[in-house]
């Protein structure tokens, strides 16, 4: 925890007393933390992002999700796996469909 020290006009202090007493029981700390998670998920800087991926087996035929290449039973494709982060390539919401990539692909998204 740090202690920060700032000045605000007498608007944003009102705001501010405002978002806290309606939302956040008074916490003002809280408050400011929710703004600002709110502004980074608006920029598309933070969100989910991909810390890496899993080796999967596939039991049936599916597609790279880059690369859109069909791929057989047996072969092995990476599922990514998601965490709470920031960067140009975070996704607000996890995606909802299969996501599989293959090897080449894989080394691309690291890189």
């Amino acid at each position: 925890m740090q202690r920060l020290n700032f000045t605000l006009d007498d608007q944003t202090v009102g705001l501010l007393d405002k978002l806290a007493d309606t939302y956040y029981g008074g916490n003002k700390s809280l408050t400011v933390r929710a703004a600002l998670e709110s502004l980074a998920a608006h920029t598309k800087h933070d969100g989910w992002v991909i810390s890496g991926f899993t080796a999967v087996v596939l039991d049936a035929q599916a597609t790279c999700h880059t690369c859109g290449e069909n791929h057989k039973q047996g072969e092995v494709l990476y599922r990514p796996v998601f965490e709470r982060g920031h960067g140009k390539r975070a996704m607000p919401t996890l995606p909802k469909e299969i996501w599989l990539e293959c090897s080449n692909c894989v080394e691309a998204i690291a890189a």
